[in-house]
C-alpha cells in the first residue's frame, strides 16, 4: 500500500471539544488530565463498552476514549465514547482496524513493539481507505531485555513529519520522559487508564512549562492566547527561581558580595545578548526588566544571608 499519509498536509484533530495537534500538547489518561480513555482489554471482556463510559462520566464531563476488547464493543463504542484506540496489540489486525475506521470517531493508533515507520503508518491509510482521516498516532515503545519498554522518540518525529497527523507519546504510569517527549515535538502525552493524579500533574507540567519554550502557537481568541500567555509564565517562574538560586551561590562565592560586588559591564553584554534572542523588546527595553531581576535576586540572597546568620 502506498503511503497516501505522507502527502497530507499537516493537521489537527477534535476529540470532542479537545483539539490535538494545534495550540499546546494535550494530556490524556490520568485524573485531572485534558481526556480521559477506558481499556475494555484490561477488564478482559468483564465491563460492557456503555457501562465503563458511564463509570468515567459519573466524575468527567471531557473527552473519553475506549480502547475495545473485541469488535462487539464497537456500537456501543460509536454512542457513547469520543474517540477509539487502537492498542499496540490490535495493530495487526486489519478487520478491527477498519471496523473501528468506519465508526467515524477519531482514532489513536499505537505503534506495535516491532512495527517498523511504514507499518505504523499504513494503519493510517487503512483507517483513510474506509473514509476516516481522523488519526492520531501514538508511540508505546519497543520491548527490550534491558530496560524493558524504550520509547522511540527520533520514530515519533518521523512519523509527525512524514504523516502530518498529530503524534502522542505513550508513557504509561511514568512520566519521567514527558518533557523529553514534549521536546521531542509530541502533541500529546498518553498515560495508562489508571495513572495517579501525581503522575498526570506532572505529565501536565511538562506540556506547560517545556511547550511553552518549544512550542510555537497562534491562539485564536483571547481566552486562548490568555490560555498561552499562562504557559510562557509559568515557564518564566521556573527559570526566574532557578536563577534566584545561582545568583545566591555567586553572592556567597564572591569576595564582594551583594550590591556593592555587581559588575555593570558583565549586565551590559548580558542585556545584550539576551536582545539578541529577543530582537523585539531589544536592549531599551530588556535593561530595566534584567536590572529589576538581578535586584530581586540580592536582595533575597542578602535576606538570606542575614538569616543564617542570626
Amino acid at each position: 500500500m502506498s503511503l497516501s499519509t505522507a502527502h497530507l498536509e499537516r493537521g489537527a484533530v477534535n476529540l470532542g471539544t479537545l483539539e490535538v495537534g494545534a495550540g499546546p500538547a494535550v494530556v490524556i489518561g490520568g485524573p485531572g488530565a485534558d481526556a480521559r480513555w477506558v481499556n475494555l482489554r484490561g477488564h478482559h471482556g468483564r465491563v460492557t463498552a456503555a457501562g465503563a463510559v458511564a463509570e468515567v462520566r459519573a466524575e468527567w464531563a471531557g473527552p473519553i476514549l475506549v480502547e475495545p476488547f473485541s469488535t462487539g464493543d464497537l456500537p456501543e463504542i460509536a454512542e457513547n465514547a469520543d474517540g477509539v484506540v487502537v492498542g499496540a496489540a490490535w495493530m495487526q489486525d486489519f478487520q478491527l482496524v477498519r471496523a473501528v475506521a468506519r465508526l467515524g470517531l477519531p482514532v489513536v493508533v499505537q505503534r506495535g513493539p516491532a512495527a517498523t515507520l511504514e507499518e505504523w503508518l499504513a494503519i493510517a491509510d487503512y483507517c483513510v481507505a474506509e473514509g476516516n482521516d481522523q488519526v492520531l498516532l501514538c508511540e508505546s515503545g519497543s520491548r527490550t531485555h534491558l530496560a524493558g519498554v524504550t520509547l522511540d522518540l527520533g520514530l515519533m518525529r518521523a512519523a509527525r513529519e512524514r504523516s502530518g497527523r498529530p503524534v502522542l507519546v505513550d508513557l504509561g504510569e511514568d512520566p519521567a520522559l514527558a518533557a523529553a517527549a514534549i521536546a521531542a515535538g509530541a502533541d500529546g502525552l498518553f498515560l495508562a487508564p489508571g495513572a495517579t493524579e501525581q503522575t498526570a500533574l506532572a505529565a501536565l507540567e511538562a506540556v506547560k512549562v517545556v511547550g511553552a519554550v518549544t512550542r510555537p502557537e497562534e491562539p485564536g481568541s483571547v481566552l486562548a492566547a490568555r490560555g498561552a500567555i499562562d504557559r510562557v509564565d509559568a515557564a518564566l517562574a521556573v527559570l526566574l527561581e532557578r536563577r534566584a538560586g545561582l545568583a545566591g551561590t555567586i553572592q556567597r562565592l564572591k569576595p564582594v558580595g551583594g550590591f556593592a560586588g555587581r559588575d555593570m559591564d558583565r549586565e551590559r553584554r548580558l542585556v545584550a545578548e539576551m536582545a539578541r534572542r529577543a530582537p523585539t523588546l531589544g536592549e531599551a527595553r530588556l535593561a530595566p526588566i534584567m536590572n529589576a531581576v538581578i535586584e530581586a535576586g540580592l536582595q533575597l540572597a542578602e535576606e538570606r544571608r542575614t538569616s543564617d546568620q542570626a
